[in-house]
């Protein structure tokens, strides 16, 4: 194939080129002046530089950038040994941020919340309650322990002493403490007795605080007909492994063991975040026996009585009600304080509390990637974002102008946040 012909600028700088850098230096100043010679050529070089600024500047905006990359940063504050400890992290939970900071857990210490529980939002509280000493007194036996449990079941538990729902747990001064060696709390259990009552046939175990038989039938509720007779009478002593008949005359009766639903008491905790969660006592399910009288000829049942064989224990879980970090926009966009339950499963849920997510991203990005798309983007996951705009013009990216937005479209098209809660668990989208 021929060569192409050198051009004689060409062949000016194979010539500089070869004599070295200051005859490199020469061509440089060669070139300035054809450039004078030929300022068209000047313009089209200095508008295709342009336009590659340009077109990397367009791409940053939109793309993101390496100086500003998605964050999955959250702001910790850990509150422990009477200080507090704030921190940014980029931890999963709870359990990995302490391990993280080295700080040591001891027997008995309580996380709340939990060592699983997802930090999920900026200012999200951490509080560690270092284990005291008790002391826990169970007739002759005593039991010392280290705990940071808060109710008196609970205590007992993290001793490994075992309580029942009838046991009565109290707490009492020392009354000598250089002779008892006692430094921190003491509990004492007072039992309550095991006995069995066979109603109409059936053998119920049950425990009682109860000192006759008289007492127990008060405590239970076991009601009497004109035909029933208990064995032995109502003045008899109460003793463990007592064996109580309750018999009825005339009639075929049915027994039914059923269970009482577990009771759920909640504490609410302004130094828990909002959306989190601890449970400070387990509680279990309660037992019922509940007797009926049968017609021998129609087989129809009668409720005869419902007796409690045992007591259900409740469980105390503590919620929290701090809105420091971005779900205290809830308030600022004017959502109610009986609706921010609803507001945040349904965002948790949505978008993770970020508001510059679009539908398909994973973390959540420190500037918005793709605020123009068709599909959901926001808190509420908005279809297209642009809706938003109603609310204001920062609704790519300010959090209360979204929730005011997402409260709108939650009340207009539901009619309340509680209907758009009910409608996402049964839908998973709203």
């Amino acid at each position: 194939m021929p060569r192409r012909k050198k051009s004689s600028s060409q062949n000016r700088y194979s010539i500089f080129r070869r004599r070295g850098k200051a005859s490199q230096g020469m061509w440089a100043k060669h070139q300035f002046k054809e450039f004078k010679k030929h300022p068209g050529s000047a313009f089209v070089v200095l508008l295709v530089v342009s336009l590659v600024v340009t077109a990397i500047a367009f791409y940053v905006l939109n793309h993101g950038s390496y100086e500003l990359p998605p964050s999955d940063r959250f702001v910790a504050i850990i509150s422990r040994d009477g200080s507090k400890q704030v921190v940014s992290t980029k931890e999963p939970n709870v359990g990995t941020l302490l391990k993280s900071l080295s700080i040591v857990l001891n027997p008995g210490d309580v996380v709340e919340p939990a060592l699983d529980a997802p930090i999920n939002q900026d200012d999200y509280r951490i509080n560690i309650y270092r284990a005291k000493p008790i002391e826990i007194i169970d007739g002759a036996k005593r039991v010392f322990s280290l705990t940071a449990a808060t109710t008196l079941r609970s205590i007992a538990k993290h001793a490994g002493v075992m309580v029942y729902p009838e046991d009565n747990l109290n707490i009492e001064p020392s009354p000598n403490f250089l002779a008892d060696s006692s430094i921190g709390t003491r509990i004492v259990v007072d039992r309550a007795t095991p006995i069995n009552v066979n109603l109409y046939g059936t053998d119920t175990p049950m425990r009682t605080q109860a000192k006759t038989v008289g007492e127990l039938l008060k405590e239970k509720q076991i009601k009497l007909g004109s035909s029933d007779n208990v064995m032995p009478v109502a003045s008899t002593p109460i003793t463990a492994e007592h064996k109580i008949y309750v018999v009825g005359k005339g009639f075929t009766v049915i027994t039914l063991t059923q269970p009482i639903p577990m009771p759920v008491q909640t504490i609410y905790d302004d130094s828990l975040s909002f959306g989190t969660s601890a449970i400070r006592q387990q509680g279990s399910e309660g037992q019922q026996v509940v007797t009926y009288k049968v017609n021998k000829e129609t087989g129809e049942r009668t409720p005869l009585q419902t007796i409690i064989a045992q007591q259900a224990v409740p469980q105390i879980l503590v919620a929290g009600t701090s809105l420091s970090g971005i779900k205290n926009d809830m308030a600022k966009a004017g959502i109610s304080p009986n609706d921010y339950q609803y507001a945040d499963y349904i965002i948790s849920h949505e978008s993770g509390w970020c508001p510059t997510k679009a539908q398909g991203e994973h973390a959540c990005p420190a500037i918005p990637n793709n605020p123009n798309t068709p599909n959901g983007y926001g808190l509420c996951q908005a279809t297209p974002g642009y809706k938003m705009s109603s609310a204001g013009s920062d609704w790519a990216t300010n959090p209360v102008t979204q929730l005011r937005w997402c409260s709108g479209y939650a009340i207009g098209r539901y009619g309340s946040w509680g209907a758009a809660y009910n409608y996402w668990l049964s839908h998973h989208n709203w």
